[in-house]
């Protein structure tokens, strides 16, 4: 497909979306020498377990009581309108928010711009998209930082609040669980179609209408005690952010290939080798942890390791309420969330059923 618009920001930058983040074997390495236990006491969610946002317990002692949760979260483009690039940076970092149960309530925007490059109106309309994100989640953007750099880049840093007795880690998933996954997989691979022009309007516009997607049903979720952990799925793909939920809570993650739902186009486009460079790095990064059927083609495989911006979120939650808060996120909005598997006492890795 081709957007007719003077520049291509997705040509002006060597990787795109979530897709830019460091791989999970690089990115371990480099918190290898970070302490796993804070002296903090008030911190209650740091980098220990990889998830979503960091958590700061303001009235220590009282499971009522408020919490601060700040996350940032910022990329390069993967599309060409410049409105639609800032729609989805001010989305995916929000949503950091919602899958630790919180509510956003500001921002900070995050401004890499190549000047020499870039006229001001494409970066005013940059700035516009991710405006009316937040507007949409009803917070204000009170601040930022700008550079000059030689790649755009654009986001946010959100700050929310959450009761502590509602705050969902990634790592506190229950033997038994059924897990939730809440939008539809397949984001880096319509990503890496857009850049060579083989994404049709269509395609477009379904690939714009989920990442463009608050996850606030995480808030909702939170409040409800059969819900036990939820992280979202971004850069790592869904086994890399799977493994994460395994290993943080000490359980074997079981994913049920055959009930993942996907873009319409995600399956023919990857078969077609429409994949991006971070579904390899993520693979060889977390390939020791995860278990495919024999046989796997590799195009699956491509599949199960996309990045996805702005994805949705994977939840934990008590087996027998599963179909009840299935239910509760597809009212909500989300007609692509399904089960998708289960949690078992075992081995902290992911297994994939065909």
């Amino acid at each position: 497909m081709n957007i007719q618009t003077p520049i291509r920001l997705s040509h002006l930058s060597h990787g795109g979306g979530c897709g830019c983040k460091l791989a999970p074997s690089v990115l371990q390495q480099l918190l290898s020498s970070h302490p796993t236990v804070s002296p903090y006491k008030q911190l209650l969610v740091g980098v220990e377990t990889g998830d979503d946002a960091a958590v700061w317990e303001l009235d220590p002692g009282n499971a009522n009581g408020v919490c601060i949760i700040a996350t940032t979260d910022f990329f390069m483009p993967m599309v060409d309108d410049a409105r639609d690039f800032g729609r989805i940076a001010a989305t995916n970092a929000i949503s950091d928010v919602y899958a630790m149960g919180g509510t956003p309530i500001f921002a900070l925007a995050i401004l890499g711009m190549p000047v020499d490059k870039i006229p001001p109106e494409m970066v005013r309309q940059i700035l516009e998209g991710g405006q009316s994100v937040c507007d949409s989640a009803g917070i204000p953007i009170a601040g930022g930082h700008s550079i000059d750099s030689p790649e755009p880049i654009y986001g946010l840093a959100v700050i929310g609040t959450g009761r502590k007795s509602d705050i969902r880690r990634n790592a506190d998933a229950k033997a038994g669980d059924a897990l939730i996954l809440t939008k539809a997989l397949g984001v880096g691979i319509y990503s890496a179609a857009f850049k060579k022009s083989a994404l049709s309007r269509a395609a477009y516009d379904e690939f714009i209408a989920t990442t463009t997607l608050l996850n606030r049903v995480g808030a909702k979720l939170a409040k409800d005690d059969a819900v036990h952990a939820m992280t979202d799925v971004t850069g790592f793909g869904l086994l890399g952010h799977a493994l994460e939920m395994a290993r943080g809570s000490g359980k074997t993650v079981t994913v049920e290939a055959s009930a993942l739902p996907y873009l319409k186009d995600a399956a023919a486009l990857a078969q077609q080798g429409f994949v991006t460079g971070a579904s390899g790095r993520n693979w060889k990064s977390y390939e020791a942890g995860v278990v495919l059927p024999d046989g796997t083609p590799d195009w699956q495989r491509q599949l199960l390791c996309d990045p996805q911006t702005s994805g949705g979120l994977l939840v934990s939650c008590a087996a027998d309420k599963a179909v009840a808060v299935l239910a509760t996120i597809q009212t909500a909005g989300y007609p692509a969330a399904c089960i998708i598997g289960r949690v078992d006492d075992g081995k902290p890795q992911v297994v994939v059923k065909a």
